[in-house]
């Protein structure tokens, strides 16, 4: 956050005794905030945009500072208290969207996921970050959170890709059953499914995302949650998503590729 500040005067062309004299600091301020030995207020950010001309930056600059402790969030401490607090959580933010944008290119996504499915996912997180077992917790949270699939105004723009289908969680019997859980989704009125076929052309090399209206987007990498809240980074995973959803089909190409992955996974059951 201080480099931010400090680039913002800099650009201005701006001392830092200037801006102090400016904003009717102490001199030591402009020094400490840019530093991080002092967190900036709104009324800070709101001074350094002001009198550098970057008003512009303003309400990135205070997302930025409203977000510092919680845009990243390692996973450990994210399932500290279990899987169930977590699935509690995503249910309170799911309340609060009417838009819900979703890419997944390796695991279907939660708000999709069966019953089977959503245990062996969280079970598989429950034993790498060697967090408490509350298995049966969590599954309730996640499936609860499938409620909004049939009620009120929420809507539902979900983008797989083709591996999601075949990527094996659990085993051939649940991939079945989760695969026939996708073919009833696609004809649930708030949802819009569609599977990015696995020789499609991507844009741009990009990890799974869920985009909450405009206002959050959350990022899962291999250790840690991102919580982005910036509006020139939320736009920027909308014009991703916007690609992404170019790319994809959906109806009758996207029930083809579906039922493909059922058959497959069915031969691979008949070979175990």
């Amino acid at each position: 956050m201080g480099q931010r500040l400090r680039e913002v005067r800099r650009r201005a062309g701006l001392t830092g005794r200037r801006l102090a004299a400016l904003a009717g600091w102490h001199e030591s301020k402009v020094s400490k905030l840019e530093y991080g030995k002092l967190r900036p207020s709104d009324a800070d950010v709101r001074a350094y945009c002001e009198f550098s001309g970057a008003t512009d930056e303003r309400d990135d600059l205070l997302a930025t500072l409203h977000n510092i402790d919680a845009a990243y969030m390692e996973t450990r401490r994210l399932l500290s208290s279990g899987t169930g607090r977590r699935q509690d959580e995503l249910v309170r933010l799911a309340e609060r969207t009417l838009l819900t944008r979703i890419y997944q290119n390796i695991l279907i996504p939660g708000i999709l996921q069966t019953p089977d499915y959503a245990r062996a996912v969280l079970w598989r997180s429950i034993e790498r970050h060697r967090i408490p077992d509350d298995l049966d917790a969590g599954v309730m949270k996640r499936i609860e959170r499938q409620r909004f699939l049939y009620r009120g105004e929420r809507r539902f723009h979900i983008l797989i890709a083709e591996q999601t289908l075949l990527t094996t969680v659990g085993d051939s019997d649940v991939m079945i059953g989760q695969l026939d859980r996708l073919l009833v989704a696609m004809g649930l009125a708030r949802v819009t499914l569609g599977v990015i076929p696995a020789m499609a052309v991507l844009p741009q090399q990009t990890t799974n995302f869920v985009m909450f209206d405009d206002r959050i987007v959350t990022v899962e990498t291999v250790t840690a949650e991102l919580s982005v809240r910036q509006p020139r980074e939320v736009s920027v995973y909308g014009q991703t998503f916007d690609m992404l959803s170019a790319l994809a089909v959906a109806g009758d190409e996207a029930r083809r590729l579906i039922l493909d992955a059922v058959e497959r996974h069915r031969v691979s059951r008949g070979a175990t």
